[in-house]
């Protein structure tokens, strides 16, 4: 059933002054808080009714009650307004993400730091596929006799480096000649055309003995096939401890330890990006997460593109009463800042194609 005007006013309330204060809300202080032109009594037989209806709980003994799954559903659905940000906090986001802006993994890196700090939640960035982006630079640098730092750049503007094992008595010569020919060779290629045979064709001139430069070459190409993986950048997890939600151990320790498992936010964040047509933002809240550990959280996610596609997503963790509309406003900034910074990086370097 529908709900009338009255009880969508009050549920609206209830949610608004619960975000604020994270306490159970009384019939009492909703008649001394808001102009509902009714009785107290009137308040609490609509407060009865939307917790029979669902959207409203009542926490242990206490006379108050707090919004359920439904309720919140309800709120960001059809009853909140989201205010755009004012020119101080937009001219602030745009400072932390693109003050001296090179790449995109700085960029998400910034994002996600950016959206922690301005929202006091959590924030994560997904970095994109890349597998239809092309190499321009691939460097092997000596560290030490058999330590090297291979770095490899794509056309999309990310930069990924690790450190490889290589045969000791390699010189930082012959390194720099297998580098050069695997550069000169591959610059171009997709990801997707990048195989061990085509590393290998690629540094065929080389003059350096074939046991020494298999290795290197393996080396090689292990890392610009590892630049595709999808990484999670996350920033404010401390944050979630500052909240009442999360003061008790049990609920600590189920949201960390899901956190801090390899893959499982990226592979979620991952479940919804495309090439269709998606909303905005997404808001997932409480049980609708279907991860283990984020029952009490909400998460608000949207994406980013390279071009015309969707390429990777953005999102916020915070408790279920976090500020929805505030989130909303500043993660669609955020949204709109990486796109900006997306085309100017494909105006640079030609994008991923």
């Amino acid at each position: 059933m529908p709900l009338d005007f009255r009880k969508k006013q009050i549920l609206q309330a209830i949610v608004d002054d619960y975000i604020e204060s994270a306490e159970p809300v009384a019939s009492k202080s909703l008649v001394c808080k808001h102009d509902f032109h009714v009785s107290s009594a009137t308040v609490r037989n609509e407060m009865a009714d939307l917790e029979t209806m669902g959207y409203l709980e009542q926490p242990h003994t206490s006379a108050g009650r707090i919004p359920s799954d439904k309720g919140y559903r309800e709120y960001v659905d059809s009853l909140m307004r989201v205010e755009p940000l004012s020119p101080e906090e937009s001219q602030e986001f745009s400072r932390r993400i693109t003050d001296s802006f090179e790449e995109l993994t700085g960029l998400l890196r910034k994002a996600s730091s950016a959206l922690a700090a301005q929202t006091g939640y959590m924030s994560l960035a997904l970095s994109p596929r890349l597998r239809r982006s092309y190499l321009t630079q691939l460097k092997m640098l000596m560290i030490e006799p058999g330590k090297v730092l291979v770095v490899v750049v794509l056309s999309a503007g990310v930069v990924k480096d690790r450190i490889a094992r290589i045969p000791d008595y390699l010189s930082a010569d012959q390194l720099f000649e297998i580098s050069n020919a695997i550069e000169s060779g591959l610059c171009g290629k997709s990801l997707e055309e990048i195989t061990l045979v085509t590393v290998t064709t690629a540094a065929k001139d080389a003059h350096i003995p074939e046991l020494l430069l298999n290795q290197v070459l393996y080396e090689a190409y292990t890392s610009i096939k590892q630049a595709d993986n999808l990484e999670v950048y996350m920033d404010g997890t401390n944050h979630m401890l500052s909240f009442p939600e999360f003061h008790d151990n049990k609920s600590a320790r189920g949201l960390f330890d899901t956190l801090s498992k390899d893959g499982i936010i990226a592979g979620y964040l991952n479940e919804v990006t495309d090439n269709s047509i998606t909303p905005s933002y997404m808001i997932r809240i409480g049980q609708e997460i279907q991860l283990e550990g984020l029952h009490e959280c909400s998460f608000i996610t949207t994406t980013y593109n390279v071009g015309d596609k969707i390429a990777g997503n953005i999102g916020v963790i915070g408790p279920k009463r976090m500020d929805y509309s505030k989130v909303i406003s500043q993660i669609s900034f955020v949204r709109n800042t990486i796109n900006q910074q997306m085309r100017k990086l494909k105006d640079i370097n030609g994008g991923m194609e």
